[in-house]
């Protein structure tokens, strides 16, 4: 009982200090940055799930040694590259929509003023202002054109004021890919292990690969830290399952020993 009183206790200091007035200024400051976790996480997984689903299937499949560091690091490579190409693709894109937003923003602000203090003004009517209120809301925003724009990007076409650097994107998922990808082959590339052994070796360490990473991402996001580790080791096992079984039933098709 008295645990469960701390706890609640607890909670609620964590809270009020959340909500200090300098912590919400520092919060604030923080979130006007761009977050690469997600790129990195995105990175860690499938870097971690599409080598060791190499190893699982050609182990499934009784491959040799060689060809499963061959075929692992051939896929880390590739698929590294392919994934941080995609992403930057991606976020090169998100970037042009935002700022082809802002040029056309501010064109119709500069051509017709009229027409985008009224967007202004039913925009804040919407979340229930009205009246003498309204009127100075839209006074007050419409006078700041930089303040102007970014209400009309945010609240209008609900995007970020800026997107994530392309370059950033693509590198962070590219070095998450390997760092973590790699993990699985590592019982492959050293060591004289028999081939069951390096192969538990390498699922052990790619379960912890993968519950780290829900982890991490559970801490960062303040999210149930066990539940985000699980969740993310419960996909990788499932794809790995896959990826095995795939490789056991063709060795079997195709009557190899």
């Amino acid at each position: 009982m008295g645990g469960v009183v701390f706890l609640f206790w607890k909670k609620r200091n964590d809270l009020k200090a959340e909500h200090d007035e300098k912590a919400i200024a520092r919060r604030i400051r923080k979130n006007k940055g761009f977050n690469y976790l997600g790129d990195a996480v995105l990175g860690g997984i499938d870097g971690s799930v599409t080598t060791f689903a190499v190893v699982a299937g050609a182990t499934g499949g009784n491959f040799d040694r060689i060809v499963i560091i061959v075929l692992g690091f051939a896929n880390l490579i590739a698929d590294g590259f392919s994934m941080a190409v995609s992403n930057y693709l991606r976020s090169k894109s998100e970037r042009e929509k935002i700022d082809k937003t802002w040029q056309k923003e501010e064109q119709q602000i500069r051509e017709i003023p009229g027409g985008e203090r009224q967007e202004i003004r039913q925009i804040f009517s919407n979340k229930g202002f009205k009246g003498e209120i309204l009127e100075k809301i839209v006074e007050k925003i419409t006078n700041n054109k930089q303040l102007w724009l970014e209400t009309m990007v945010t609240e209008e076409y609900g995007l970020p004021l800026k997107g994530a650097s392309p370059i950033m994107a693509g590198m962070v998922t590219f070095w998450a890919f390997l760092i973590i990808g790699i993990l699985p082959l590592i019982p492959f590339l050293f060591g004289n292990f028999n081939y069951i052994t390096r192969f538990i070796m390498s699922s052990v360490i790619t379960a912890l690969a993968f519950l780290l990473i829900g982890l991490v991402k559970g801490i960062i996001l303040k999210t149930p830290v066990i539940k985000s580790g699980v969740q993310t080791l419960m996909t990788g096992g499932i794809a790995a399952a896959l990826a095995y079984l795939a490789g056991a039933v063709l060795r079997r098709f195709y009557g190899v020993d």
